[in-house]
């Protein structure tokens, strides 16, 4: 349930300040699509679904609004954000350019242990991708740790803080693109290539397969907004 969703992620910022804890679970919440593009943000309800009182939630919403991710309509409250072209494109725009330069330095730095933990990743997304079940979350987050293995096979804490700092922004898109049950084995098959790519220390190789990850995700996001 959502409420239980929420109440999780409450626990991950219990060291920060109430309003802050309250406005990085709502925001995670947005980004993960627990709480859905156009939906209503009632302080009432979230106030009582997260055991707080509205004042943080209030102030929250209001973070939210800067950053983006909540509008306020005339008469109607708060909203989720919905996915627009330009927020898509500006994210996925910063991501291929880090993503490139990832796969290049880890195909110089990484290290058979690394190799043998991204194959490991790589099946686990196969694994979960071709269940007779699939959950969409787990996908995503199999998804996102087998990216994490080739940041951090990198070496560069400074490139891997770059890319943590739009890791939710990137999890909202992920989660969009997953839900097409059709790029499923085309993703296996990219995380295949990767990984094979890397092994061989083919720079150019590894390249060409992360730019065509991304942009299949973008075309794909896109057709969904235009058809909405």
């Amino acid at each position: 349930m959502i409420e239980d969703k929420l109440g999780k992620m409450m626990t991950e910022y219990q060291d920060m300040p109430l309003r802050d804890v309250v406005f990085h679970t709502l925001r995670k919440g947005i980004l993960r699509g627990d709480l859905k593009p156009d939906e209503r943000l009632m302080e009432i309800k979230l106030a009582d679904r997260l055991g707080v009182s509205r004042t943080p939630i209030r102030e929250a919403i209001r973070m939210l609004q800067l950053e983006g991710l909540v509008i306020n309509i005339p008469r109607k409250g708060a909203h989720v954000a919905k996915i627009t072209e330009k927020d898509l494109k500006d994210v996925l725009e910063v991501r291929a350019g880090l993503e490139d330069l990832s796969v290049r330095l880890a195909c110089e730095r990484i290290t058979e242990q690394q190799e043998e933990k991204l194959r490991a990743a790589a099946e686990h997304f196969a694994g979960a991708a071709l269940a007779e079940e699939e959950q969409l979350i787990d996908l995503a987050e199999a998804d996102e740790a087998f990216h994490a293995v080739i940041y951090d096979a990198t070496c560069n804490d400074r490139l891997v803080q770059m890319l943590n700092n739009i890791k939710d922004q990137m999890y909202r898109y992920r989660v969009e693109y997953l839900k097409d049950s059709a790029s499923h084995e085309l993703l296996v098959e990219e995380h295949r290539q990767l990984c094979d790519s890397l092994a061989k220390r083919d720079a150019d190789a590894a390249a060409k397969v992360m730019h065509l990850h991304i942009q299949r995700q973008e075309e794909y996001i896109l057709k969904t907004l235009s058809s909405n």
